[in-house]
Formats: structure tokens, sequence, C-alpha cells
């Protein structure tokens, strides 16, 4: 899906997102991109057929989170562990406002007036850089990448982290989704 799919024009941000099958086995590589795609996909499901509105929609639990908040996080989380860490490189991340959370950190500012449809478009965007970087990162999972939030790792390490990323925000978007309007599944 390129950049500007999904971008609805009944006020539907993100439509039409179909799960890939995830690789069972075949080689390491195979296995790892089929699951990252899937985890991937599967947030974006969890986000599908909402307005702008209701993406911006906070639980009624006391939470900070949106749906549109983590799809801006990851963004950043795709750019920075495969531009920065795996490629080297200075990624361009999009400008989005932050503001300090109850605990003392940081997360998206939920004010930002950047639409919905742009987010997602970046979000798409951050994917397929991603996507480049990985076919070219693993052809030598063994590579030692300087890393100063884990210690040094290896390709394979980061590609697991990415997945563990995914993986913790996709249960935050179940929980947002069903307070939004009941929509459960896996």
């Amino acid at each position: 899906m390129t950049a500007m799919e999904g971008c609805g024009v009944s006020g539907v941000v993100i439509e039409g997102i179909v799960r890939p099958a995830r690789r069972l086995s075949g080689s390491w590589v195979e296995v790892i991109s089929s699951n990252l795609e899937y985890h991937r996909a599967t947030f974006l499901w969890k986000c599908e057929g909402l307005s702008e509105a209701q993406l911006r929609q906070r639980p009624l639990v006391s939470s900070e989170l949106t749906l549109l908040g983590l799809m801006r996080h990851v963004q950043g989380v795709e750019r920075y562990w495969f531009k920065r860490r795996l490629a080297d490189t200075t990624p361009r991340f999009f400008p989005y406002r932050s503001a300090a959370t109850r605990d003392g950190g940081e997360w998206f500012d939920e004010a930002d007036p950047t639409p919905a449809k742009d987010v997602y478009a970046d979000y798409l965007a951050a994917c397929d850089e991603s996507r480049e970087v990985f076919a070219k990162v693993t052809e030598d999972v063994v590579r030692i990448v300087p890393n100063p939030e884990f210690g040094d790792t290896d390709v394979r390490f980061i590609l697991e982290h990415v997945i563990e990323e995914y993986a913790r925000h996709v249960g935050h978007a179940d929980l947002l989704r069903e307070a939004i309007d009941g929509a459960t599944g896996e």
C-alpha cells in the first residue's frame, strides 16, 4: 500500500487493511519479515474504519493514549530502529508536537493539528523506508550494531525488538479500539 492509499473520502482515514499470513517456516529472514508485516497490518487493522475524531479519542480509563498518538509513535519506532540504528543514517522525523505527560515523560500532543490522513501517510512512508533497509540489512543478520539503548546488538535483536514494539502497541490499540466502538478481535 502506498502512502496515499486508504485515505477515503467518507471521513474514514484508513480502509481496506488486509493482514498477510505469517510464515511459519522458512529462512529466519522470511519468518521475521512476515511477522513484522503481520504486526504492522494488525496495528492498522485496529485503526481501520475510524474517523479522525475517533482516532483522536481517549479511552474512559485514565490514559493519554490515542490510536493516532500510537500511529505517530510507531512511525518513530520504524525510523529510529531501521534508519538510525540499522542503516546508520539520519531519519526525517515529521515534526509532530509533543507534550509532557503526568509522569514527567513526553508523548505526542493530541492538539497537534496534523490531519489523521497525513499521519497515516507518514506512517506508511516510514514502513516503506524500513522495508528498503530491511532488504539490505538482512544480508548480514549477525552484524553488530552500536546500540546505546541496549548495548551493542546484532541485526536480529533489533528486528525482534521492533516486533516487540508492535506486539505491545497492538495490545494498546486493542483496548483503545474497543473503548471507541466496541470492536474486538485478535
